[in-house]
């Protein structure tokens, strides 16, 4: 899909505005970023400058590489409005003011070009009080497109038109912010809050409030609010942490200016002198001295410490004891239900809580949408939920719900109670189909060019199946290889699959296969618990089969007589990334976090990952040629286990080559990648075998000369030297020098004796431990 914005204007370079000027950028198009002149500056460009150079130190990182940020153009709002003549969309990002967003408007109405889109990333001020005054011809070009923060990792984007929108205008930035900028687009009415901000600001205020009337303290809070409900695990309080609490004044006043009376907020809504006072002693959340939640480092120690919601203290977190949080984890799937359900003082503030917010979201049909679809996209994308409110009423049961409401005296919405006996989503032929005001069901279809593994599951059997892996017919000759263990770790049963795969492609006549699933993460590489149970028992012959099983399957999907695209998104670490260094062609999410990351349990890349960087760098344009200066970098990139933060970031750091593709849009990755394994089909060959020249002892000796130099600068710990030798010995091809050629066989066996070693050694056991009991690194 083809768009027409060629070029970009931000005005306004605040956190929001700059976002969004780094993120267009990351799509590889031009953008102009423009600000207020400050008093007496020198520099009259120095905001929207400072704001460039404020994101490039940043972490997380607004730019997808550091290179991106050569396509901003700096400037002011007094000098540079000529700027905005050529650009075909400009973005107002200033001051929630209306007159200074009014005044803005008729200054760049006289310098834009005619048909140009212009747009407010405003959610608390009304469209047709922003463009009261202005003409015909700008009111034809003018919609608000809200982005939440921050830019590049939220995919959410509501719009909302006025009545003399055009329709064209609203097409071409849809498109743009779904092929281009990675959004998924939802279509809003104009109301305050649109749908994200006022379903999630009745949801927080709500937690908040009932937090402290019911007595819970935070970590219970969080611990009810949040993964019972598929919600991140922050919960309310450690949301409010994460994005400020100084936000929280200014969002609740615009939604008190701005909804009509008798909305369920003005219910809830009061003022909070907790929060009041916790502001005013600087503690507005992890950019301040803290927040609900804060790390104490009195006396050199760390000590996590949460807010008493009574006193305003802090006191030691502890880990919430509730017989209801127990029971919502024994009942899985059912976790909600089984929660809201429950007699305690945790089942009271689900109720008072989960309750009000779903009644609330079928309160928005239809005045704020007719689509409970896009209610349910907002949440998962703008707040990151994992099921939408209409999911999860589904889950529970909409009489269940109904029950609850009436038993906690509160309000039933007419299409809650117009659903009752139904479900809001249902599944007929493989079809999925949403509940309508009217009763009626309206199918859901996928946008031209998305394509989704969850579809195809609806209507087909896989042609292959394990406990962790399963092959399906993705159409037009392809096949799709999806992980489905635990985190998508990678075990022998996924590796038996890939055997059986390469041999039923060609012999069912397929074309080609693509590695993809849509788990949260590609993979996070090898499951660690099956070795250090093979470990503990002395069964080293079986962890070296599943080291040689893994060399083996990643080099038939490297000789298969067919391509092979990966197609990641998310981290692909590990033995993750190793099949991807294997396969033809990757098509990558822009959000793939690649690296080779074994060390951080004291291992080295086994499956043939070291081989595969080797020769990634050996062709490197920016590396000197000879043996020497590819295997000091393959040894930099895995003895630190560097992951790379983006798709763009995995090319320089030569994980992804320069031919690999990037996809923006999550869920246009899987069509994206089918049809790259297509244009590889025709005079397909597999690629020739790797053959090496490294430079033996020598080679070894200079790392082991670089690795004490790191030692002495306390960057390396004692079995970080012993792990890092072994890798020495791999990148350096053992008992070798340039004159002799090395097959990628040589370079496995030296793999799988360094793997083996490792292994056996305490301190690696001891990294593989501390990191299955705590997700952390050891730094032994």
């Amino acid at each position: 899909m083809e768009t027409t914005i060629k070029k970009v204007a931000v005005i306004g370079a605040g956190v929001m505005g700059a976002g969004i000027a780094a993120h267009v950028a990351n799509a590889g198009v031009p953008v102009v970023l423009l600000d207020i002149v400050p008093a007496g500056a020198t520099n009259r460009n120095t905001i929207a400058e400072t704001a460039v150079e404020k994101m490039l130190k940043a972490d997380p990182a607004p730019f997808m590489s550091k290179r991106c940020a050569r396509l901003i153009t700096t400037g002011n709002i007094e000098d540079n409005l000529d700027l905005l003549a050529d650009c075909d969309w400009i973005v107002e990002a200033v001051i929630e003011r209306l007159d200074i967003k009014q005044d803005l408007y008729k200054k760049v109405d006289a310098v834009r070009k005619a048909g140009s889109v212009v747009s407010s990333n405003t959610s608390t001020i009304p469209l047709d009080q922003l463009t009261g005054g202005l003409s015909d011809a700008f009111k034809a070009d003018f919609c608000i497109t809200h982005f939440f923060n921050p830019p590049r990792y939220m995919r959410l984007l509501e719009i909302v038109q006025g009545p003399q929108t055009r329709a064209d205008a609203i097409s071409t930035v849809s498109a743009f912010a779904d092929v281009r900028l990675g959004k998924s687009v939802v279509m809003c009415k104009d109301r305050p809050g649109f749908i994200g901000n006022r379903l999630g600001i009745l949801w927080i205020l709500a937690a908040t409030v009932e937090a402290i009337d019911n007595g819970l303290t935070v970590e219970e809070a969080d611990a009810i609010i949040g993964r019972p409900f598929g919600i991140p695990k922050t919960g309310v309080f450690g949301l409010m942490d994460l994005v400020g609490l100084d936000l929280m004044p200014h969002v609740l006043a615009s939604m008190v200016g701005s909804l009509p009376a008798g909305d369920t907020f003005h219910i809830l809504n009061r003022d909070l002198d907790l929060i009041k006072k916790m502001i005013a002693d600087g503690y507005t959340g992890r950019k301040g001295k803290g927040g609900f939640y804060r790390i104490n480092k009195a006396g050199g120690g760390k000590v996590k410490e949460a807010v008493d919601l009574k006193t305003g203290e802090y006191r030691v977190s502890v880990k919430p004891q509730l017989a209801s949080i127990s029971a919502a984890t024994e009942a899985g799937k059912k976790a909600a239900a089984a929660l809201l359900a429950h007699p305690d003082k945790g089942g009271v503030y689900a109720r008072r809580v989960m309750a009000r917010t779903l009644a609330y979201a079928a309160s928005l049909v239809p005045d704020v949408t007719d689509s409970v679809a896009d209610i349910d996209e907002a949440m998962r994308l703008g707040y990151n939920w994992k099921f939408g409110p209409f999911e999860l009423i589904d889950s529970i049961g909409v009489d269940a719900l109904i029950a609850i409401l009436s038993a906690e005296g509160m309000e039933v919405p007419p299409f809650l109670t117009a659903a009752v006996g139904k479900t809001f989503y249902k599944v007929e032929d493989g079809k999925r189909y949403e509940l309508r005001l009217d009763g009626s069901y309206a199918e859901l279809k996928r946008p031209d060019g998305v394509l989704m593994l969850e579809d195809i599951k609806r209507t087909s059997k896989p042609l292959l199946k394990n406990g962790s892996a399963a092959l399906w017919d993705i159409g037009d000759g392809v096949v799709c290889l999806e992980f489905t263990s635990k985190m998508n770790a990678l075990d022998p049963e996924i590796l038996k699959l890939i055997g059986q795969a390469v041999k039923l492609v060609p012999q069912k006549g397929y074309k080609a296969l693509v590695v993809y699933n849509e788990g949260s993460n590609f993979s996070v590489g090898a499951n660690l618990g099956l070795a250090i149970f093979a470990a503990n028992i002395a069964a080293w012959p079986i962890i070296e089969e599943m080291v040689e099983g893994g060399q083996k399957a990643y080099m038939a999907l490297k000789r298969a007589p067919f391509p092979v695209v990966g197609a990641p998104s998310g981290m692909a670490l590990g033995g993750g990334c190793e099949i991807l260094l294997h396969c033809d062609a990757v098509q990558a999410h822009a959000e793939t976090y690649m690296g080779l990351v074994e060390v951080g349990v004291g291992l080295i890349p086994g499956w043939g990952g070291c081989k595969e960087m080797l020769h990634r760098l050996s062709r490197s344009k920016v590396l000197p040629r000879g043996p020497m200066p590819a295997v000091a970098k393959a040894f930099e990139t895995i003895s630190t286990a560097t992951v790379a933060k983006s798709a763009m970031d995995a090319q320089e750091k030569s994980f992804l080559r320069e031919t690999d593709g990037i996809t923006m849009n999550r869920y246009r990755l899987l069509a994206d990648a089918k049809a790259k394994a297509l244009a590889l089909v025709e005079g397909y060959a597999p690629a020739e075998p790797i053959e090496f020249r490294l430079p033996g002892p020598s080679g070894k000796v200079a790392l082991e000369m670089a690795l004490g130099q790191f030692r002495r600068m306390g960057k390396a710990t004692p079995h970080d030297e012993v792990v890092s030798m072994q890798l020495a010995g791999i990148l350096s091809g053992g008992a070798t020098d340039h004159t002799e050629v090395l097959k990628e066989e040589d370079i496995l066996a030296l793999e799988r004796k360094a793997f083996m070693t490792l292994v056996r050694h305490p301190g690696t056991l001891a990294r593989v431990e501390h990191m299955l009991l705590t997700g952390k690194p050891l730094r032994n």
